[in-house]
């Protein structure tokens, strides 16, 4: 039975996103962020009968801001202006980065600031937890728009949807769920594509691939640092704390942890003065990396627990007011994804240099490339080819975006944040990542073979059992690319803790 996950009263977290579009979590909000949005929405309804002249209520978009339109053309509006955003390209949103999306959408409405009707929240609602999944094209997004102008189509039962498994088109599973297509009233459109949802709930995705990945980057690293018989006294304790960062300290006390009571260590103390950067700075890097996602994670869950709509509305029915703004720039989660993304190719960085220790024979002690029968054999030659490659490409992905800037609106939006790119392309960098550090898996668990199970620590010894219950050691050459793919499978089902 799937967990269920409440919000409204308590501050959200990015793992609450994760368990609801990745772990499909049943998600239900309280009554009190009921009482919130229903309360919005009577403002709205206030404002259209009073006549006031409000952004987007009863103005037109963008650079109509100053075309007044009367009641009955609001719900047009609201209904045109989800046909006209959802011109979004390229390949789909996964089902995961859409539920995402939705699940930050519906955590801004729950402050009851946007104006949405209960009614529509609920649909999302139901879409989540009857795993109706919008099809979204995953480009054509300078800051937010068109990705929830998809979700807010297939929400009245256009376009498509996936449903038990299956595209279908969305009104057929409206119906199929005992749902009927919302018709959208005023202000509902421009509250449905407005906010940072989609640049928000990616980077939560991304969160949680990458704390996945920095766990497993001290596991692989402490292999590939265990085969090439490192000098364990750089991680000494005394040392590390003369640096006073918290990722620095959790890093250098994982790598202690991973290696303690390693024999093969312990009599290769002295074989060398020092190690190469790529290993004895590791927890000076995996730290530094562990930091910036310490400050990605903040930024991110601040964004996640604000309203991000434009405008506005403030106060109750008997004292309200409507505030056009900028909350829907979403500077803070593009600048951290960018972050993020400059840390997390940093650690592919590392990793390949250590695993292309491992298969040059003048540094590693070991057999050239791994295989003990050289020559006719190329063992992980080619490998370490494929870890280059993409830590070439992820160099590529670690630009900022959030510096390029275009101007749209006719001059009315004029500084963009650009942060959905920046999510998507952070994803992307993680997705080549996992394949980096499962390659690290693979070649560090062949040089530790070569050494014998009996002279490694009991955490490494571990995570290399580990991995030979998917892959066998290597004599001869095999196809390789399958064997990446079952590292890294193993690397994406278990959590990366051996002690």
């Amino acid at each position: 039975m799937n967990a269920t996950v409440e919000w409204g009263d308590q501050p959200l977290r990015w793992q609450d996103v994760v368990s609801v579009a990745r772990g499909k979590a049943t998600l239900t909000l309280s009554e009190s962020a009921r009482e919130r949005i229903a309360q919005g929405r009577k403002i709205v309804d206030l404002i259209v009968s009073s006549g006031h002249v409000a952004y987007g209520v009863n103005t037109g978009l963008g650079a109509l801001c100053n075309i007044s339109l009367a009641e009955e053309q609001l719900g047009q509006l609201s209904r045109n202006t989800l046909l006209s955003h959802a011109c979004g390209v390229g390949e789909l949103l996964d089902e995961a980065q859409t539920r995402a999306i939705m699940c930050a959408a519906i955590a801004n409405y729950s402050h009851g600031k946007s104006g949405i009707s209960l009614s529509t929240v609920d649909q999302l609602l139901a879409f989540l937890n009857q795993q109706i999944t919008p099809m979204v094209p995953s480009q054509g997004s300078v800051g937010y728009l068109s990705h929830m102008a998809h979700i807010g189509l297939a929400l009245m039962g256009v376009g498509d949807v996936v449903w038990r498994g299956e595209k279908v088109p969305a009104f057929k599973a409206l119906a199929d769920a005992g749902l009927k297509p919302i018709n959208p009233g005023a202000k509902e459109g421009l509250s449905l594509v407005n906010g940072t949802p989609c640049m928000t709930g990616m980077a939560c995705l991304a969160l949680d691939d990458a704390q996945h990945l920095l766990g497993w980057a001290d596991v692989t690293g402490a292999m590939s640092f265990e085969a090439l018989r490192g000098q364990l006294v750089a991680f000494d304790e005394e040392i590390l704390a003369l640096k006073a960062s918290p990722g620095i300290q959790y890093s250098g006390a994982r790598l202690r942890n991973l290696l303690a009571d390693s024999p093969l260590l312990a009599e290769s103390v002295g074989v060398r003065t020092q190690d190469a950067l790529s290993l004895r700075s590791m927890p000076q890097v995996h730290g530094a990396c562990r930091d910036q996602f310490d400050h990605a994670r903040i930024q991110v869950e601040t964004e996640l627990n604000a309203c991000t709509d434009n405008p506005l509305v403030l106060g109750t029915p008997e004292n309200w007011r409507v505030v056009s703004q900028a909350n829907p720039h979403g500077e803070s989660v593009a600048m951290a994804c960018d972050l993020l993304a400059i840390a997390m190719a940093e650690i592919g960085s590392m990793a390949e240099r250590r695993l292309d220790r491992l298969v040059n024979p003048l540094v590693s002690g070991l057999p050239a490339f791994l295989v003990a029968k050289p020559g006719v054999n190329s063992g992980m030659m080619i490998a370490q080819y494929v870890a280059a490659s993409l830590c070439g490409e992820n160099k590529q992905l670690a630009q900022p975006a959030v510096l390029d800037n275009f101007v749209t609106s006719g001059l009315q939006e004029d500084h963009l944040s650009l942060g959905t790119g920046s999510a998507l392309k952070l994803q992307r960098l993680l997705a080549n990542l996992y394949h980096i550090i499962g390659i690290e898996y693979l070649l560090a668990a062949q040089a530790l073979d070569f050494h014998g199970k009996e002279k490694l620590a009991p955490a490494t010894r571990n995570s290399l059992t580990l991995l030979r219950e998917a892959v066998a050691s290597w004599e001869d050459d095999r196809w390789l690319a399958p064997e990446i793919s079952k590292a890294v499978a193993t690397l994406k089902h278990h959590q990366p803790t051996f002690w």
